[in-house]
């Protein structure tokens, strides 16, 4: 009985074995996406397709990881001492590791020549020439072997959490997420690629330029998240980029990722709003104040990232003006419609607008010109210069001194005088007949939030809601509580107040633009308009309660009513004593100046407000 128990466990045994063997399956697909390496103490992420293959003399016994040794790729053996030293001075990818053997890019015979000088592992260099069917730049590379040469791309760590997908290129014009990762707690790497390898041009104004893309903007071969989880998992990667995205990689922008937007760009504050994801942390002061909203990823990013040039955010009420005032960055809200709104989530496509973090003026200006290609350029200036709410005096301390000091510079640098604007008053004293009586509180006070909330309902949350009941047998995506309660209040009104919100902002338009910045043929802007926020204290670790409908106006919904535009830039820093640190801090003072808005040619403007679909608004 016990041998034929025996014989028929074998035997099943036997059967089972035959069928997994017998069958079918298809071949495991191994990929490599890559690797990463240390080289003196540095990551870098080495792409899995290499840039070309070289022709170069054997290179054993230099040191080598993965079969992979770290060179410089130079044009010249001239002077060859200072390119070296320049490569450390402009370049944060390239470090003195990559000495182990320098390629001269030439068709030139170096066969028999070598050169000691002091870098490298042995401060012996191996001088080798190379040949390939492509121009290789200069700069740091990985060569194994075989030949085949790669473009390291050196690996920081998202410490701010600005990002919410770091990006590589990919084939066919496309982006991949970095399959990389560096030590640390909850920071995703990002990586960037050598500044040696690109060249600016007329045709390439931003070549090598590091740009940040709010994770609103659509971007070939990637999900866009607008903030929310679900909506990240229920839509595909997108099938092409932005318009505005396009434009800068056409000039040559690199682009390094997606960064982190307050949830379908509705402002939120840090900890208290934030449930999807984690709000970035603001560099300035003890490190703990609000990084402002809704561009919180950008602004954070630029703030903190020497290695990072630019960030595109967005402005539909402050998104961008606000994370730049509170991180002493150069942030610009354009002239609405300077450029097409298309591949991008729409809040209210009336004040939607595209715009950067800056830390570098020139290089603002240089990516504006790429963005806004039909922006003039002008050689006079205003000779008038009208403050709101500026200081009296200095006597107060703190951002006050600082702000007059830059406003005597103002004055002095354009020979122009300035008087106090009371906008209100003016109101009071001009109003058209269209407000009826009102106050600008009172004319406004809803405008805003009706056509935030009725436009975004439409264009953006009913068709989320629906393909995602759909696919999830009738169930709702999670909201964060800030948006929900702006829809709500968009779906208390009916949808003739829409109608209304954009006559008053029109009537409110025109007034402005007529009474205040009237446009000037010489100037652009009769004057300038100037503004700030002063030296605000907003801790990220307070609760304010509940989230509130954005009621009422004030002076940072002037650009977006009137549609001019509205440049933060900042000016010094003023003291504080943090109850974090229980030390003084400094936080940034910034001034927002507002200019005329510039007419656009007719098929511009039309191109500019053709289409409310969703994806089609960038704010």
């Amino acid at each position: 009985m016990a041998a034929m128990t025996r014989m028929t466990f074998v035997s099943l045994v036997v059967a089972t074995l035959n069928l997994i063997f017998n069958v079918q399956h298809s071949a495991a697909q191994l990929v490599s996406t890559g690797q990463t390496v240390l080289l003196d103490g540095l990551p870098y992420y080495v792409p899995a397709t290499p840039l070309t293959t070289v022709k170069v003399r054997r290179l054993e016994g230099l040191p080598s990881a993965g079969g992979l040794v770290p060179v410089t790729v130079v044009n010249s053996l001239v002077n060859l001492q200072a390119t070296v030293q320049t490569y450390g001075e402009v370049d944060d990818v390239w470090n003195s590791g990559f000495l182990e053997a320098i390629l001269i890019a030439s068709n030139g015979s170096y066969s028999n020549h070598s050169s000691k000088i002091n870098y490298g592992s042995s401060n012996t260099t191996l001088v080798v020439p190379i040949t390939s069917t492509i121009t290789v730049p200069p700069g740091p590379y990985l060569l194994s072997f075989a030949g085949t040469l790669y473009q390291p791309w050196r690996l920081y760590t998202d410490f701010a959490g600005a990002f919410t997908q770091p990006l590589i290129p990919a084939a066919g014009g496309a982006f991949a997420p970095l399959p990389a990762a560096v030590s640390g707690i909850q920071s995703p790497a990002v990586a960037v690629p050598s500044r040696l390898y690109y060249k600016k041009s007329s045709s390439k104004p931003l070549a090598g330029v590091r740009i940040g893309i709010k994770d609103i903007y659509d971007v070939a071969g990637v999900r866009t998240s607008d903030g929310n989880r679900a909506y990240y998992s229920l839509y595909p990667p997108a099938s092409t980029s932005a318009f505005a995205v396009k434009l800068l990689i056409d000039a040559g922008a690199i682009i390094v990722g997606k960064m982190k937007t307050s949830q379908f760009a509705n402002g939120e504050l840090a900890t208290a709003d934030w449930v999807d994801y984690h709000s970035p942390f603001n560099p300035r002061g003890d490190g703990y104040q609000d990084p402002s909203s809704s561009s919180s990823g950008p602004g954070a990013g630029e703030g903190s990232y020497p290695w990072l040039d630019l960030a595109l955010g967005s402005d539909t009420g402050g998104s961008i003006r606000g994370p730049a005032e509170v991180q002493g960055l150069f942030g610009n809200r354009p002239s609405h419609g300077l450029v097409p709104l298309t591949g991008v989530m729409p809040l209210a496509p009336q004040l939607d607008t595209a715009g950067f973090e800056a830390r570098d003026p020139a290089l603002w200006t240089a990516a504006a010109k790429v963005l806004y290609p039909s922006l003039k350029s002008y050689t006079t200036y205003p000779k008038k210069i009208q403050t709101i709410n500026f200081p009296a005096n200095a006597s107060a301390g703190g951002s006050d001194a600082v702000v007059l000091d830059f406003l005597a510079k103002l004055e002095g640098f354009l020979g122009a005088t300035t008087t106090e604007l009371d906008y209100e008053a003016l109101w009071n004293t001009t109003k058209p007949a269209e407000a009826k009586g009102a106050s600008l509180d009172e004319f406004l006070n809803i405008t805003y939030p009706i056509l935030i909330s009725k436009e975004q309902t439409m264009l953006v949350r009913d068709p989320f809601y629906a393909k995602y009941a759909a696919a999830h047998d009738g169930r709702r995506p999670f909201v964060d509580p800030v948006p929900l309660v702006r829809w709500a209040f968009g779906d208390s009104y009916p949808a003739s107040t829409l109608t209304q919100a954009i006559t008053n902002k029109t009537v409110f338009m025109n007034w402005w633009n007529s009474k205040i910045l009237p446009f000037n043929e010489d100037t652009c802007s009769d004057s300038l308009v100037l503004y700030t926020v002063g030296d605000e204290i907003q801790y990220r670790n307070e609760y304010d309660g509940p989230p509130q409908v954005p009621y009422g106006f004030g002076t940072s919904r002037i650009s977006p009513f009137t549609e001019v535009p509205d440049m933060v830039v900042p000016i010094g820093q003023a003291s504080y004593n943090s109850t974090i640190t229980l030390h003084v801090e400094d936080l940034p003072v910034s001034v927002d100046i507002l200019g005329t808005i510039l007419p656009l040619p007719p098929e511009e403007k039309k191109q500019a407000n053709k289409s409310k679909r969703p994806k089609t608004a960038i704010f």
